[in-house]
């Protein structure tokens, strides 16, 4: 198996050169090699793909076998001498310039260790070519001459990219010392396109996006710009490295010699407004989206003509003639691989079941546009208003005199058909109106959310039915139009009851000059009612193609605006498919993500303080009704001690205080030294008068 080493594998060029390395037979795209094989039967041999990643948290494709560490040289020369393909990318990454010049120098010095030879690719760009001067003319007054591989000693490089150029000089110098054991190339490769897009990338994403009214084309635009398909480039690369040709510097560019203005114009028709502004260089570089590097690189000005891939390379072309000739792949092919795929919902329900408001919630978390019957008969109405305007105008062309008059046309036809119909426009043009609007290039990139509409199984069948003829002959006709059926329906359910309450608590204020009023809407749930009694309702339509209705319960639903829905609608739908938030919409989201974090400390705070205020009355009410208590208690006890003191004094009054208080008196006439013991005397005296006197003493 050969082994192929590719620096950073994750990369816009390195994942798909990987891929197509991967998925390569060695030495397929060799003629004489293919003949041999068709009558081998021994099993096709497929190259082995390692590489390093641009950093350490970066995914590689499921075509790397094996990330290796960039760390140091020593581990990085060890896994690249046990390749047989060595691929440095220098087009993406600056740094990568000089690891290209480091790993081939080593390689070269342990050129002679070799066991088997090793052929080393260095993919570079055509901005080592863009002051060269041009070559002349074959026919005067006619384009100069395209550069070829034959002129690449004279190119002469951007001033910001002289480092490109002193790699590709020393990578060819190196090659040429054994070409038996090392041999080396250079591919220039044009302005690659394709897959999830890299310089034209900002172009895409305007266009995709519809925010800009214009795509803004860099100075007069008149630049020719050498272009590549991505697939292509990666196939270039596998075919040198297969058959090793003769030719050591080689062009990758298509056919296409197409001005900057025609690419710009071509995706603004396709994906975008259709309208492009030129601007200054000065302003192009004020734009955050355009890098410096990315700013030159679409400033050149060469033509090309790859001579070795059209005469020697053998594979089968993606985009050979170029970005505008294959424009519609590419697209889809930027689409796919950025995840870009429009989503598109039906909401359907009775008057008042929310879907106004369950619509304009979905639209604004998956970035959608929102169908309501009004706005888009409104806005339908206003650009036929303003084609025919142009027919009063002077300076109008012929085209345009004639697109006015069938605008006033169908405008007269508008008007009499609302006349007759009681001030409603027919199903027919209402239909009409909502094909055009899906057809757009805004719905048909972002998608949209259908509200309300249609109402009836004949409005579904006339919008979502396929009118067009399938391009294979053979293939079946598909009932539906895919581009306009929508992949989610949902139907909010709810009982009369619940949505003549819902109405009458409606402030006054929000219902006045709606069809909320009290007679409106019973009228519109009558009409509702009766069209979705039969077999041929809206949603038994949809049933029929097997796009099967979701059935919402939003009488269950308490909350506010609606978001238990929402929250169900969304697990149904799935994660939004865009390009996620702008900078400026995340910042947004973070303030606001702040000011409910904020506002949640604010609250909590609020309840620990409410708490801490509660346990603090609590606290003092228990305190308060404790010290009552113990009050309460203290003077039970102090009324039964003096309950129990009164026969004590009683008896103390009586028997003991006036022979005490004697003694006393006694004690302050006399004054002796020693008090206690005359007292003593005297009431020993005074107890035995008592006691030989007491006639109760025998």
């Amino acid at each position: 198996m050969a082994r192929v080493f590719i620096n950073n594998v994750d990369t816009y060029l390195g994942e798909q050169v990987a891929e197509i390395f991967a998925n390569t037979v060695v030495g397929s795209t060799v003629e004489e090699a293919v003949e041999e094989e068709e009558g081998s039967t021994q099993a096709a041999v497929r190259y082995e793909v390692v590489g390093t990643v641009s950093c350490a948290s970066a995914v590689p494709c499921a075509a790397v076998s094996e990330v290796v560490s960039a760390e140091g040289l020593d581990e990085l020369l060890v896994a690249l001498i046990q390749c047989d393909i060595i691929v440095y990318d220098i087009t993406g990454d600056e740094e990568q310039v000089e690891n290209c010049l480091i790993a081939c120098n080593a390689l070269h010095e342990q050129m002679t260790n070799f066991k088997s030879p090793k052929t080393f690719i260095c993919l570079s760009s055509v901005m080592s070519w863009c002051k060269t001067k041009p070559n002349e003319p074959a026919i005067e007054d006619e384009p100069e001459q395209p550069f070829t591989e034959e002129d690449y000693r004279r190119r002469k490089p951007h001033h910001n990219f002289k480092a490109e150029i002193n790699v590709e000089k020393q990578v060819i110098k190196l090659g040429k010392t054994d070409k038996t054991r090392f041999l080396t190339y250079v591919v220039a490769a044009g302005l690659p396109y394709g897959g999830k897009e890299d310089v034209f990338h900002y172009f895409f994403k305007v266009a995709w996006n519809g925010d800009s009214a214009a795509l803004n084309i860099i100075g007069t635009g008149e630049n020719i710009v050498p272009t590549i398909h991505v697939k292509d480039l990666s196939n270039i690369v596998v075919s040198v490295a297969d058959s090793k040709p003769k030719t050591r510097y080689i062009l990758a560019v298509d056919d296409s010699m197409n001005s900057m203005t025609d690419i710009i114009t071509c995706i603004s028709k396709n994906l975008g407004t259709g309208n492009v502004m030129n601007i200054s260089r000065e302003e192009a570089l004020l734009l955050p989206e355009i890098s410096h590097r990315i700013f030159d690189i679409l400033s050149v000005n060469l033509r090309m003509e790859g001579t070795w891939i059209k005469d020697g390379a053998k594979f089968e072309w993606t985009s050979e003639t170029g970005i505008i000739e294959n424009i519609g792949p590419v697209i889809d092919e930027y689409k796919r691989s950025r995840g870009l795929l429009p989503i598109r919902i039906c909401v359907l329900g009775p008057p008042a079941s929310g879907k106004s408001l369950v619509a304009s919630q979905l639209c604004q978390h998956y970035k959608l546009h929102h169908l309501k019957i009004a706005d888009v008969i409104h806005e339908a109405i206003e650009k036929l208003e303003k084609q025919a305007a142009r027919a009063e105008t002077e300076d109008g062309e012929e085209g345009d005199d004639e697109a006015a008059q069938a605008a006033q046309e169908t405008l007269d036809l508008l008007n009499e058909s609302k006349q007759e119909n009681n001030d409603r426009y027919e199903d027919q043009y209402i239909i009409q109106f909502f094909t055009e609007k899906l057809l757009a290039m805004p719905c048909q990139n972002q998608g949209f959310v259908l509200d309300g509409f249609p109402k009836t199984y004949a409005q579904a069948k006339d919008l979502f039915g396929n009118k067009e003829e399938p391009e294979d002959e053979d293939a079946p006709k598909l009932e539906y139009n895919p581009k306009l059926m929508p992949e989610a329906v949902i139907s909010l359910d709810g009982d009369d009851e619940f949505l003549k309450k819902r109405v009458m608590n409606l402030p006054e204020l929000v219902v006045a000059g709606t069809h909320n009023t009290e007679d409106l809407f019973l009228k519109r749930l009558t009409e509702f009612r009766m069209i979705n009694t039969d077999d041929q309702t809206v949603l038994n339509y949809f049933d029929e193609l097997e796009i099967h209705p979701e059935h919402l319960d939003i009488t269950a639903d308490t909350s506010f605006n609606m978001s238990q829905v929402v929250e169900k609608v969304l697990k149904v739908v799935g994660v939004p498919r865009n390009y996620g938030p702008t900078k400026e919409e995340r910042l947004e989201l973070q303030r606001i993500e702040m000011e409910k974090r904020l506002k949640l400390e604010a609250l909590a705070a609020l309840e620990l303080q409410r708490k801490e205020e509660e346990e603090r009355k609590e606290t003092n009410r228990r305190k308060e009704e404790w010290t009552a208590r113990v009050k309460e208690v203290k003077e039970q006890e102090e009324e039964v001690l003096q309950a129990q003191s009164y026969p004590l004094r009683n008896y103390l009054m009586k028997h003991v205080m006036p022979t005490l208080n004697q003694g006393l008196i006694e004690v302050c006439k006399v004054r002796p030294e020693d008090a206690i013991d005359y007292l003593f005397l005297i009431l020993f005296v005074q107890a035995e008068y008592l006691f030989e006197h007491n006639p109760q003493v025998d």
